[in-house]
Protein backbone atom coordinates (compact mmCIF):
# COMPACT_ATOMS: atom_id res chain seq x y z
CA UNK A 1 0.00 0.00 0.00
CA UNK A 2 1.51 3.29 -1.11
CA UNK A 3 0.25 6.04 1.20
CA UNK A 4 0.97 9.67 0.35
CA UNK A 5 1.93 11.57 3.47
CA UNK A 6 0.27 14.93 3.98
CA UNK A 7 -0.39 17.36 6.82
CA UNK A 8 -3.85 17.90 8.28
CA UNK A 9 -4.29 21.40 9.64
CA UNK A 10 -7.20 22.50 11.80
CA UNK A 11 -7.56 26.13 12.88
CA UNK A 12 -9.36 27.06 16.10
CA UNK A 13 -9.77 30.57 17.45
CA UNK A 14 -9.62 31.18 21.19
CA UNK A 15 -10.52 34.04 23.47
CA UNK A 16 -10.61 32.87 27.06
CA UNK A 17 -11.87 29.55 25.64
CA UNK A 18 -12.33 28.14 22.15
CA UNK A 19 -14.94 30.22 20.35
CA UNK A 20 -14.60 29.46 16.63
CA UNK A 21 -13.37 26.56 14.57
CA UNK A 22 -14.27 24.10 11.85
CA UNK A 23 -17.45 22.92 13.59
CA UNK A 24 -18.88 26.42 14.03
CA UNK A 25 -17.86 27.29 10.47
CA UNK A 26 -19.58 24.19 9.08
CA UNK A 27 -22.71 24.89 11.10
CA UNK A 28 -22.87 28.53 9.94
CA UNK A 29 -22.34 27.47 6.33
CA UNK A 30 -25.27 25.09 6.61
CA UNK A 31 -27.47 27.74 8.26
CA UNK A 32 -26.70 30.05 5.32
CA UNK A 33 -27.75 27.29 2.93
CA UNK A 34 -30.85 26.02 4.78
CA UNK A 35 -32.00 29.27 6.50
CA UNK A 36 -32.65 27.28 9.65
CA UNK A 37 -30.50 26.15 12.57
CA UNK A 38 -32.61 23.01 12.96
CA UNK A 39 -32.25 22.08 9.27
CA UNK A 40 -28.53 22.95 9.35
CA UNK A 41 -27.96 20.69 12.35
CA UNK A 42 -29.93 17.87 10.73
CA UNK A 43 -27.95 18.17 7.51
CA UNK A 44 -24.73 17.34 9.37
CA UNK A 45 -26.24 14.75 11.70
CA UNK A 46 -26.18 16.96 14.78
CA UNK A 47 -28.88 17.35 17.39
CA UNK A 48 -30.57 20.76 17.36
CA UNK A 49 -29.83 21.22 21.07
CA UNK A 50 -26.12 20.65 20.46
CA UNK A 51 -26.13 23.09 17.53
CA UNK A 52 -27.85 25.69 19.70
CA UNK A 53 -25.24 25.19 22.45
CA UNK A 54 -22.36 25.51 19.96
CA UNK A 55 -23.77 28.76 18.55
CA UNK A 56 -24.41 30.25 22.00
CA UNK A 57 -20.87 29.38 23.21
CA UNK A 58 -19.35 30.86 20.07
CA UNK A 59 -21.41 34.03 20.44
CA UNK A 60 -20.37 34.37 24.09
CA UNK A 61 -16.70 33.96 23.21
CA UNK A 62 -16.81 36.27 20.21
CA UNK A 63 -18.95 38.94 21.83
CA UNK A 64 -21.50 39.25 19.03
CA UNK A 65 -24.52 37.42 17.63
CA UNK A 66 -23.98 34.94 14.82
CA UNK A 67 -27.62 34.30 13.94
CA UNK A 68 -30.66 36.41 13.44
CA UNK A 69 -33.71 34.22 14.09
CA UNK A 70 -37.43 34.53 13.57
CA UNK A 71 -39.90 32.21 15.27
CA UNK A 72 -42.79 30.27 13.74
CA UNK A 73 -45.75 32.10 12.34
CA UNK A 74 -47.17 32.04 8.81
CA UNK A 75 -43.81 31.53 7.08
CA UNK A 76 -42.44 29.07 9.65
CA UNK A 77 -39.55 31.16 11.01
CA UNK A 78 -35.89 30.53 10.34
CA UNK A 79 -32.39 31.85 10.81
CA UNK A 80 -29.91 33.90 8.84
CA UNK A 81 -26.31 34.84 9.48
CA UNK A 82 -25.65 38.26 10.95
CA UNK A 83 -23.26 40.54 9.03
CA UNK A 84 -20.60 39.80 11.67
CA UNK A 85 -21.12 36.05 11.19
CA UNK A 86 -20.73 36.40 7.42
CA UNK A 87 -17.56 38.47 7.93
CA UNK A 88 -15.92 36.10 10.42
CA UNK A 89 -16.86 33.06 8.33
CA UNK A 90 -15.25 34.64 5.24
CA UNK A 91 -12.15 35.72 7.21
CA UNK A 92 -11.86 32.22 8.71
CA UNK A 93 -12.08 30.57 5.28
CA UNK A 94 -9.42 32.91 3.84
CA UNK A 95 -7.12 32.41 6.82
CA UNK A 96 -7.49 28.61 6.77
CA UNK A 97 -6.68 28.58 3.05
CA UNK A 98 -3.54 30.62 3.62
CA UNK A 99 -2.45 28.48 6.58
CA UNK A 100 -3.03 25.24 4.65
CA UNK A 101 -1.09 26.52 1.63
CA UNK A 102 1.84 27.55 3.82
CA UNK A 103 1.71 24.28 5.76
CA UNK A 104 1.71 22.24 2.53
CA UNK A 105 4.75 24.11 1.27
CA UNK A 106 6.65 23.74 4.54
CA UNK A 107 5.63 20.09 4.83
CA UNK A 108 7.02 19.34 1.39
CA UNK A 109 10.28 21.06 2.28
CA UNK A 110 10.60 19.37 5.69
CA UNK A 111 9.53 15.85 4.64
CA UNK A 112 10.77 15.79 1.05
CA UNK A 113 12.81 12.61 1.60
CA UNK A 114 9.69 10.74 2.77
CA UNK A 115 7.37 11.82 -0.03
Amino acid sequence: MDTKLHPVISVRIFGTEKCFGPGVAQLLTQVAQHHSLRAAAGSIGMAYSKAWTIIKRAEAGLGFALLSSTTGGKNGGGATLTPQAEAILAAYARYCGEVRAYAAQRFEEAFREFL
